[in-house]
């Protein structure tokens, strides 16, 4: 059995994830099963890491007074300052450059050939907070020389660290070296020489792997051949005369009768047509999320736009005697036409992926695996130019496209039927699902802070659930009701709306909260809610919305899911397939937020949870 280099309790230096940074860390316990080391940071963060992300503390120390002791007399004090001001500027640039110095000293030597240009620098920057404790400790060093700076950078970093608050401990910022030119017109030469060797040092780190979700590699297999599978089966399913989940699958139709020229046709004009709108300098430049380059990319959320422009096409086709009823009558050969552009689309993402840059792929979607790799999408924002190819699909053709089929189930129930109008159970799907669409549209710029677009690569478990499996399994409450009517009492449609308008607002309060947070953490706005600080610099709300379930979006997910449903009645289950599939999908978002999250912020993700007990419905789960 291999030896253990690292032993319980030692206090050793630890690589931050996700940077070059290293910081004293206290080994707790080694899996041998998993070869990781678990420690313990300062702020009470535990984490796991490899041997290569753990370095011996002496190793920094001693190659911080070889580097003092290497240098002549004449450079040990910057030219431009004088012994007696103050070292607050460049006392974290020093403790970053000599660490990096130590980081770099084991990193091969193709290392120091980055161009400094593509590389980032770490800059050691404490938030506002901490602001207070950093200028009395900045009065101790005002009378000190600054040509031992490096000998006493581990000292100086100590004494910070002991008079800063546990809580702020840790708190720092990666920042791009492009975006302080100012602060560079004055360093000297001596810290130059450090700081290049600190953006070598901080190169990006070259693994892109997660833990693998969606049950792995197998699951992989299975989800790309049962999606399609069970989307068919609904369809062909709802078609039936008792359309029972309980019944056995109807015989598949020939290979002749799934495929429509026409159909495809209509599919292809239909996503051109929401792409001419996407493209139109119409609405607002809205910028997403920090990106881990620290870029921000910028998307044209004309949404509601979109699907007004789209309305209006609809009833003028209408007026002009087209029969939009054809939907209904070939929504099987839609669904085909719409899978195989679906499948055209995720090869032509993944046969681009192999060409973009490290910093443009997922984090989760490079395991190596072919397979794998093609169902969760290895590029996290795939552009041709400016046209974002994933923030289109979620947005633009699925959703609008499922009013548009809603729309079209109206009028075939009518014609069905017999009727001069839809049936009240008809009008409240319609106009429930309508709502959702259009308060998304409207508030087109919060979908840039979900999973999706943040974390998800695009690949054919977002290509295929956005352009197939949104516009052909949500509507079918409407297909259902085109053959199986189902009257109303005015008790239960009173009860149906204030249902659906309650969840609503819930739905949209949240979301609304997290994203203002997320946005601009200080807004004045916000200063009522309580936050537990982390050691990644952000925050976790524990009160509002938030501060009652981890998820109350989630929440307000299921109760308007449920108003949608119950229109349809309970003579069958499939109409109350959206619902079962909802819990489903909700649960399993909400384990792969528990598991990403007490990852990323440690002990304080283990507080959060003990203040907000419940996940999603308070009391229940």
């Amino acid at each position: 059995m291999p030896s253990v280099k690292y032993q319980k309790g030692d206090m050793v230096m630890g690589r931050w994830p996700g940077s070059n940074l290293y910081y004293e860390v206290k080994v707790l316990d080694f899996s041998a099963k998993s070869q990781l080391y678990t420690v313990i940071y300062k702020d009470g963060t535990e984490l796991e890491l490899r041997e290569q992300d753990i370095k011996s503390a002496a190793g920094f120390q001693t190659r911080s007074r070889s580097r003092s002791r290497s240098r002549s007399p004449g450079r040990r004090r910057s030219r431009s300052r004088s012994p007696a001001r103050t070292t607050r500027r460049s006392s974290s640039r020093t403790a970053a450059a000599v660490a990096a110095a130590a980081i770099t000293e084991s990193a091969p030597s193709s290392r120091r050939d980055i161009k400094l240009k593509d590389a980032f620098e770490v800059r050691l920057s404490p938030l506002q907070q901490t602001m207070v404790t950093e200028n009395n400790s900045n009065n101790k060093h005002e009378k000190k020389e600054e040509n031992n700076t490096a000998n006493k950078v581990n000292e100086t970093s100590e004494a910070k660290t002991e008079a800063e608050p546990e809580k702020n401990q840790g708190r720092y910022n990666l920042r791009r070296r492009k975006d302080d030119v100012d602060a560079k017109a004055i360093e000297t030469k001596p810290e130059q020489l450090e700081e290049k060797e600190a953006k070598l040092a901080a190169a990006p780190p070259a693994t892109l792997s997660t833990p693998l979700d969606f049950g792995g590699k197998i699951g992989a297999y299975f989800w790309l051949l049962f999606l399609p599978a069970w989307v068919l089966f609904l369809v062909l399913q709802v078609n039936l005369e008792d359309p029972s989940l309980t019944n056995f699958p109807p015989p598949l139709p020939p290979l002749g009768a799934l495929w429509d020229a026409q159909a495809l046709g209509f599919v292809i004009l239909w996503i051109l047509f929401q792409a001419l709108l996407y493209i139109l300098p119409v609405g607002k430049l809205s910028e997403g999320m920090p990106l881990r380059s620290g870029e921000r990319l910028k998307y044209r959320t004309n949404g509601f736009f979109a699907i007004g422009v789209s309305a209006a096409a609809v009833a003028a086709a209408v007026h002009q005697g087209i029969d939009l009823t054809y939907i209904h009558s070939h929504f099987l050969h839609l669904a085909v036409a719409t899978f195989l552009i679906s499948v055209l689309l995720s090869i032509y993402l993944y046969v681009r992926s192999r060409y973009a840059a490290p910093d443009q792929l997922a984090l989760g979607g490079n395991s190596g695996n072919l397979i794998y790799d093609f169902f969760k999408g290895p590029e996290l924002n795939p552009r041709i130019k400016d046209f974002d190819l994933k923030f289109f699909c979620e947005m633009r053709p699925g959703l609008i496209g499922w009013c548009l089929i809603n729309f079209a189930m109206a009028l075939a129930e009518m014609k069905q039927q017999g009727l001069d109008a839809p049936s009240y159970a008809m009008i409240l799907v319609n106009l429930f699902q309508l709502l959702y669409v259009v308060d998304g549209l409207w508030n087109e710029e919060a979908i840039l802070t979900t999973m999706d677009l943040m974390h998800d690569g695009f690949g054919f478990m977002l290509a295929f659930g956005d352009l197939v499996w949104v516009p052909f399994t949500y509507t079918l409450q409407a297909y259902y009701l085109v053959s199986h009517p189902n009257p109303l009492s005015p008790l239960a449609l009173t009860t149906i709306v204030s249902l659906k308008l309650i969840g609503f607002y819930i739905f949209r309060k949240s979301n609304s909260e997290k994203n203002c947070f997320r946005r601009n953490p200080s807004d004045p706005k916000l200063s009522h809610l309580k936050t537990i600080p982390t050691a990644t610099g952000k925050s976790l709300l524990v009160s509002g919305w938030w501060g009652v379930v981890r998820h109350p979006n989630y929440l307000g997910d299921l109760i308007m899911a449920l108003a949608w449903s119950l229109p349809c009645g309970f003579s069958h289950l499939l109409p109350w397939y959206y619902m079962i599939y909802f819990i489903i999908l909700l649960v399993h978002r909400d384990s792969r937020d528990m598991n990403e999250c007490r990852r990323k912020y440690g002990s304080a993700w283990d507080e959060y949870c003990r203040t907000v007990r419940y996940r999603i419905i308070p009391r229940v789960y």
